[in-house]
């Protein structure tokens, strides 16, 4: 008589849980917590009154861990749990990340006095907002986002915490400098500067063979054959602060270049008078400094500028090895890609990625087709 009454009828309000065997109502809720491995940790609640019930003890634990009431306590600061984290989480990272780590931490981290527990999105808009650098604030926000994650995982902030911080926050971009080749005037001073040996070896290396910095630092007179006009990199030198740290090649690619004409002279004079083992050393014969090092690089630039009308600005040891690539890039097919990124210790992506729109501004469509159709 009644069909809007049928059991089955869909607006019929239904419980949403069901009673077990033994009389409650029971469900597993997440808490807002990770277990070591990462899964989701939940926990059993029970009713024996009914399913709403059961609904409302649901609910109230959803709002606890909305207010960060379902967290582990942990008498801890913000700044001693990213120390901790660092020495736990990074400590297998290379010399200079960890660095990158040490210095967000001990220089802006630090600053965060309240409890892990009790950090904010307020906390960490304030420290962006008080640091300059885009490059050190993207720092400041990966290191803080990949703190708080961790946090998270321990138990010691509620899963939401993640998006109440950093939610609708503004991304920070770091454009890295745009790579370019040697101006013309920067070659010509180059040639001319009035360097000390240590240092026309250190730049010539640089500009003939395309090494990186941590590579010519860590050569060695027996890494060097002037019979064979060739240099072998096999190792590198990373930098803990001011003291140098053998390691081994970035990507462990270890490579045989031969020494230009140009540079060889250089180089042979060099390793001649060389009363010690590496090429770049200090008074005791020991690997340079960093601080000896910009030292030297500084003597290198105002030298080269002594010798120039134009200002050099912005002249780093990468310059010389994009420049390096970027003109043996200009004799393909002369030279392979292959060939040039064994000779740089990469992969032949990265030649492409990096390097192709050298090669391509040097092209000359129009007239190589019509070289190549010729009758």
């Amino acid at each position: 008589m009644y069909p809007f009454l049928r059991k089955d009828d869909d607006t019929m309000a239904k419980a949403k849980y069901v009673r077990q065997k033994d009389g409650y109502f029971q469900t597993k809720v997440w808490d807002g917590t990770y277990t070591d491995s990462g899964r989701k940790h939940r926990i059993t609640l029970r009713s024996k009154k009914s399913s709403k019930d059961l609904e409302e003890k649901v609910n109230e634990l959803k709002n606890q861990i909305k207010q960060r009431q379902f967290v582990r306590k942990a008498d801890v600061s913000f700044y001693e749990y990213a120390v901790a984290w660092k020495s736990a989480y990074k400590s297998n990272l290379a010399l200079n990340t960890q660095n990158m780590y040490s210095n967000i931490i001990e220089k802006h981290l630090v600053e965060i006095s309240c409890n892990i527990s009790e950090v904010n999105r307020a906390h960490y808009l304030t420290l962006i907002n008080s640091t300059s650098g885009i490059r050190t604030q993207q720092q400041i926000s990966m290191t803080f986002k990949q703190i708080v994650k961790n946090a998270i995982r321990d138990r010691l902030l509620p899963a939401d915490a993640f998006d109440e911080i950093f939610l609708d926050t503004v991304k920070i971009k770091y454009k890295s400098p745009e790579k370019r080749a040697l101006a013309e005037h920067e070659k010509k001073a180059l040639t001319t500067a009035k360097l000390e040996p240590m240092e026309k070896a250190f730049v010539f290396i640089l500009y003939g063979c395309g090494l990186r910095r941590g590579e010519v630092i860590a050569l060695t007179r027996f890494d060097i054959s002037l019979e064979r006009r060739e240099l072998t990199v096999n190792k590198a030198v990373a930098f803990d602060v001011n003291t140098p740290v053998l390691k081994d090649t970035k990507n462990g690619i270890h490579r045989t270049i031969p020494i230009p004409d140009l540079i060889y002279p250089i180089i042979h004079n060099y390793v001649k008078s060389l009363r010690t083992t590496y090429l770049f050393h200090m008074k005791d014969g020991e690997i340079i400094t960093k601080s000896s090092l910009d030292k030297m690089w500084q003597r290198i630039i105002k030298k080269m500028q002594d010798e120039s009308a134009e200002p050099i600005e912005g002249l780093t040891p990468h310059i010389f090895r994009h420049n390096y690539c970027a003109n043996l890039c200009y004799q393909i097919p002369k030279i392979s890609i292959g060939k040039i990124a064994e000779l740089l210790g990469d992969s032949q992506k990265m030649v492409v990625d990096v390097y192709n729109h050298e090669v391509a501004a040097k092209e000359k469509p129009a007239e190589t087709i019509s070289a190549a159709l010729a009758l």
